[in-house]
């Protein structure tokens, strides 16, 4: 017997609980399963239920204007606390021990922070490091810099405030990756990775494709978007109760953060759309069984790899 894996970006009440009531189970656990028609009509009923009485225009809007005060109270109430450090993440992603960095459009003399070093790591939606410090203690004997933000200056802040944090290696800073123009403290064209894990999800739908798009204008030619999110019908998604619901697949938790559920083919077309070249596009089903119980939990994750075109004659 043994755990399953867990690739959260930020442990929301659901998971949380979800997270408690699994760590007193008996555990067997399946990756890549196949789902049965009726258990697939099974999902599809509980998103129609849970979505038939979706929230009216005001309430929309004030989750979408007040989406970093729900952030910030969250990491306030929860600081460091139920978050696992990502040490899976060289498993899935071996990219990021990469020293060998892609094409080089800006110029070293251009003075920022992480200008000299050779290989530059980007994470979108940080949270209070469990990303970050895993790569700077395995990347530590290499020329890497990790720059990451979030948009909670709580979080931010608690990153700041790690004892490992270092200003040689590593910058962090508050950002908004919804807003129309992104202004990020280092020029366009200088990444060789960026991270999102369990970020996109967070944000409006409409308001992803812009993301996207400007996201990849910081990547040098060659570089890579590595993404890890929900997926369509995950357990989250089907515990939702009504008046949950924001729009078609996307709800609002009980702590007022926001999370959508994806599919390949939607996220197919939001990195195509912005020039990229896809390398991996997987649905992770994993199901979590309770022996004793005779309970299962299915889980569904999306992983991408995207990488920029080297240029525009490129398929």
């Amino acid at each position: 017997m043994f755990l399953c894996r867990f690739f959260f970006r930020f442990p929301k009440i659901e998971d949380i609980i979800s997270a408690r009531i699994s760590s007193i189970w008996t555990h067997a656990t399946r990756d890549d399963v196949e789902w049965t028609e009726e258990k697939l009509k099974e999902a599809e009923e509980k998103v129609r239920n849970n979505s038939s009485q979706p929230l009216d225009e005001n309430l929309r809007n004030e989750y979408e204007q007040k989406a970093g005060e729900y952030w910030d109270k969250f990491y306030e109430s929860h600081t460091n606390r139920f978050f696992k450090d990502r040490h899976w993440l060289f498993t899935e992603f071996p990219e990021l021990r990469s020293s060998s960095p892609g094409n080089l459009t800006n110029d070293k003399a251009q003075l920022y922070p992480g200008s000299e070093s050779d290989f530059r790591i980007f994470e979108v939606g940080c949270g209070v490091g469990n990303t970050v410090f895993p790569l700077l203690d395995s990347l530590k004997n290499t020329s890497t810099f990790v720059y990451a933000c979030d948009f909670s200056d709580v979080a931010v802040n608690l990153v700041k405030e790690h004892k490992e944090y270092d200003q040689e290696r590593c910058l962090a800073f508050q950002a908004d990756i919804s807003a129309s123009e992104l202004n990020f403290p280092f020029p366009k064209r200088s990444l060789d990775v960026i991270l999102m894990i369990f970020v996109l999800s967070a944000l409006e739908p409409v308001k992803m494709q812009n993301c996207i798009n400007q996201l990849s204008s910081y990547l040098k030619p060659g570089g890579r978007i590595l993404f890890r999110d929900y997926g369509r019908f995950d357990m989250a998604q089907l515990r939702f109760k009504k008046n949950r619901c924001l729009g078609e697949n996307f709800y609002v938790r009980g702590d007022g953060t926001r999370v959508y559920f994806f599919t390949q083919d939607e996220l197919r077309s939001l990195f195509t759309k912005a020039g990229f070249v896809e390398e991996q596009n997987i649905e992770d089903k994993r199901l979590l069984v309770n022996r004793g119980r005779q309970l299962t939990m299915y889980r569904v994750w999306m992983q991408c790899k995207y990488r920029k075109k080297t240029d525009e004659t490129e398929e």
